[in-house]
């Protein structure tokens, strides 16, 4: 199965927030998944890598 990548945007929408907020959380956060830079200009987040850290924020909330 390919792997599914987001940008910003996308990942902003996905939590309700500013486009900003994910790029913050990178600096923020060491478990946020880092982006990949697919070019020069072009940076996204893998899905399965967004799946695995909810699930895990999921995971020590309980």
């Amino acid at each position: 199965m390919p792997e599914i990548y987001l940008n910003d945007i996308q990942l902003a929408a996905r939590y309700g927030v500013h486009r900003s907020t994910p790029w913050r959380w990178v600096k923020a956060d060491e478990a946020f998944p880092k982006p990949v830079k697919l070019s020069p200009q072009c940076s996204r987040w893998k899905l399965s890598e967004i799946k695995a850290w909810e699930t895990r924020r999921a995971l020590s909330f309980k």
